[in-house]
Parts: C-alpha cells; sequence; structure tokens
C-alpha cells in the first residue's frame, strides 16, 4: 500500500522550497566595506559582537527547527491514532502461526515459523517503500501525473473516490486493489536438519506471491548470507535454472508446497500493508530522536 502520508509530507517542503528566499550574500559583506577603519580600530570588540550575533541566529535556528519537528511529530501521531490497524495484520497476527521478529530501527522484518522439522523464515525490508517508483501513468496510478504537485495529487484521489463510488452503484465489484502498488521483495529460507535448505526469492504484489528463483543449499547458513564468507560461497553455488524456466506443473507445485508452509495469499496482503506500518513507526521515531539531538 502506497498512503497518502508519503505525498503529504513531501507536498509542504517542495511548496516551502519555492518560496523559500535566501537572504542575500553582500548583505553583511556591504557593512563591513562602509566602515573599514572602525573595524580595524576595534577588531576584539567586532568579533565579540560577530560572535554573539552568530549564537543567537543559531539558537533561533535551533528553536525553529525543534518547532517545526515538533509539528510534524503532533502530526503523524494524530494521523496514527486516527488510523486502526488494517484488518490485514491484525487477522494474520492473531492467526499466531508467524513469529513476526521487527526490531525498532532497523528496516528488515522476519518472520519465523516451523512446520514439522523445518524451520521457515521470510524476511522482508520497508527499504522497498523508499526504493518504490511508482507508474505515473494515468491508467496505473490514482494520483495522477506528478506526485510533486500536492493539490493536484488530492483532486485526483478525489475524484478516484468518486468514480469508486458509482461503480459501485452499478454493482460492479472493486475488490481488488488498484495496480501499481508496491512490489514487495521476500527472502523465504526453508531448511531441515542435515538436509541443507531451499532458498526462495519472491515478489509480493497486488495480494499474489510471484517467485522469481528457487535456490538450494547443501549449507543452510548459506541461504542466510549473514556475513561475508557465506555471500561469497553462496555466490560461487550453482544457483539452479530460472524459475520460469522449469516444466510448468513443477513450478505450480512448487508454488503449492510453498502455500503449504504459510507463503499464502495473506502473506502477501500482510507484507505490504506491515511495511507502511513500520515505515510510520520508525518515521516518527526518526523525527524524535533528530528532535532530541537539536534540544540537547
Amino acid at each position: 500500500m502506497m498512503s497518502l502520508r508519503t505525498i503529504a509530507r513531501a507536498a509542504p517542503r517542495a511548496l516551502a522550497r519555492a518560496s523559500a528566499t535566501p537572504l542575500p550574500r553582500f548583505a553583511r559583506s556591504g557593512l563591513v566595506a562602509a566602515r573599514p577603519a572602525l573595524l580595524r580600530a576595534q577588531p576584539a570588540s567586532a568579533f565579540s559582537t560577530s560572535l554573539l550575533r552568530n549564537n543567537s541566529a543559531k539558537n533561533e535556528i535551533d528553536e525553529e527547527v525543534s518547532a517545526k519537528l515538533a509539528n510534524e511529530i503532533e502530526f503523524e501521531n494524530d494521523v496514527q491514532s486516527n488510523e486502526p490497524l488494517p484488518a490485514s495484520i491484525k487477522d494474520f497476527l492473531d492467526n499466531g502461526i508467524w513469529k513476526v521478529e521487527d526490531v525498532p530501527g532497523k528496516e528488515d522484518v522476519i518472520l519465523t515459523r516451523t512446520y514439522g522439522n523445518e524451520k521457515i523464515t521470510v524476511s522482508f525490508s520497508i527499504a522497498d517503500l523508499q526504493n518504490f517508483e511508482p507508474d505515473l501513468s494515468e491508467e496505473d496510478n490514482a494520483f495522477g501525473d506528478e506526485l510533486e504537485d500536492f493539490e493536484s495529487s488530492s483532486q485526483q484521489q478525489q475524484q478516484q473516490q468518486r468514480n469508486n463510488a458509482e461503480l459501485e452503484q452499478e454493482g460492479n465489484e472493486f475488490d481488488e486493489e488498484p495496480t501499481g502498488t508496491v512490489p514487495c521483495r521476500l527472502n523465504v529460507v526453508i531448511e531441515k536438519p542435515g538436509k541443507g535448505a531451499l532458498n526462495v526469492e519472491a515478489i509480493a504484489q497486488d495480494g499474489t506471491i510471484v517467485v522469481e528463483n528457487l535456490y538450494y543449499y547443501k549449507d543452510a547458513r548459506l541461504a542466510h548470507s549473514t556475513d561475508a564468507e557465506a555471500v561469497h560461497q553462496a555466490h560461487d553455488a550453482y544457483p539452479g535454472p530460472p524459475f520460469g524456466s522449469l516444466d510448468e506443473d513443477l513450478q505450480i507445485l512448487m508454488e503449492r508446497y510453498l502455500e503449504e508452509r504459510g507463503v499464502t495469499s495473506a502473506l502477501a496482503v500482510f507484507v505490504p500493508d506491515y511495511m507502511d506500518y513500520k515505515e510510520q513507526k520508525e518515521y516518527v521515531s526518526w523525527l524524535k530522536n533528530v528532535k532530541d539531538f537539536v534540544d540537547a
């Protein structure tokens, strides 16, 4: 899900940059040029006055930055308080099949579970949100051709909502999310004691999971690639053929194999929503950390 928060954050900044007028660089140099004799006669006094002026300006800027950060934090907290936890996240967590490892301050989220004698790990990162470049075509993006123009985006969103309402009145189903949602990369590792691991690279998008690559490692450690040596050894190992080149029946069976282990459409819906939820928390935490630093 690509929430409006990202656009709402960016628009005021763009407007502020466009309207900001930099102070002329010649203002202070003109004063110096006008009174060269006085400055030479009283160098200590001039330095002291300049230093005080700089300290005063610095304090004013610090206060302005702190106040702006406080406003941002208040705004984000209001947004968060008015947005309930998405049902996809709540239902997924209540199901209790997967254990979620979400460390504050880190981009990666790790899901773990057991299936018989297998240990299954699914990892994804909120970095995909930051790296996502949405399709700005008219038919694939509800916000139009220019995300930089916040007002235009808001108007197009309202128009999209009106169009959706008209479709519902006509009896058409509108259950699917619009195309162009964030593609979330999944790294799935299935381990068996003494048998190595399968490593599956997949994409979760629009409620579906598409397998891109399938690897097998005799050493399960290589599937996680947690250190430089493991990365090097995994790179040297035979990766197997592209998943799309496998026999179609085998592809279908492997997809069913993953579904049996919990890599399902429910996971494909959960991951993008949780990424957006985590990104919101991390952003608020970042704002607070920056404010604490400025205020110190």
